[in-house]
């Protein structure tokens, strides 16, 4: 289905709620500049790390897109978990996997709260952007803690820039992107009033940098296009 949520009045700020699980996979590609280049760049790493028996978490797996693509490269025997607080997004989640055929785990939790197995990967695509700042760098220590070593964890945010001409010159390039998906004026700024405060995006610097105070030796940027970036971060 076409994404069509941000054509009326907004009467909420943004969730992700069945109107956008319904829409979520055309509104990631028409939103989200590179969105598979930048997926196949984390790909190519999680396919090298995941031996025989590897375990792997999607934090914020949304509709299980990822995964169940990944599932279907995948050579060795490993344990795929999805993980969301969106009952409505597991919804269709549950739905493609049995459509697929794709033994994933996915569950509705908390990712703050959840207890993880020791793993070799961790995933998040646009999703530490969504946790409050105030415990955002407690979920990456968490994250490291639970990776083995020299486990990683790859994930993707928008991202700001503190020089405030270019930060605004970065907001113009992407919304012209956004135009150029067929979203109209309207739909844009509709949609990034829903998001204020919910959306909270760092800038590179600020998130390699918590990546190494949670216990990561490494952490630097795989992909970028303008303010979207893919890190990998290396325990």
């Amino acid at each position: 289905m076409n994404d069509k949520v941000f054509t009326k009045p907004i009467k909420k700020q943004f969730e992700f709620d069945e109107e956008v699980a319904a829409v979520f996979d055309d509104m990631l590609r028409r939103s989200v500049p590179f969105y598979e280049e930048s997926q196949k760049v984390a790909e190519f790493f999680i396919l090298k790390k995941l031996q025989e028996g590897g375990v792997l978490y999607d934090l914020g797996c949304s509709t299980a897109t990822f995964l169940i693509r990944l599932q279907r490269k995948l050579k060795n025997d490993v344990l795929l978990i999805g993980l969301d607080n969106s009952e409505a997004m597991l919804e269709h989640a549950r739905k493609k996997c049995e459509a697929f055929g794709a033994d994933i785990t996915v569950a509705c939790a908390d990712i703050l709260e959840y207890e993880y197995k020791p793993a070799d990967v961790f995933l998040s695509n646009y999703t530490l952007q969504f946790i409050r700042p105030l415990v955002r760098e407690e979920l990456v220590k968490k994250i490291a803690d639970s990776l083995k070593k020299e486990g990683i964890f790859i994930f993707s945010e928008k991202v700001i820039s503190h020089h405030s001409k270019l930060n605004k010159e970065l907001i113009e390039c992407y919304y012209d992107f956004k135009k150029a998906q067929g979203y109209s004026e309207y739909e844009i700024m509709q949609k990034r009033e829903a998001l204020e405060n919910v959306l909270v995006p760092y800038s590179e610097s600020e998130n390699i940098k918590m990546a190494l105070n949670s216990g990561f030796s490494h952490c630097e940027v795989i992909f970028r296009w303008a303010n979207f970036a893919t890190f990998i971060a290396i325990k």
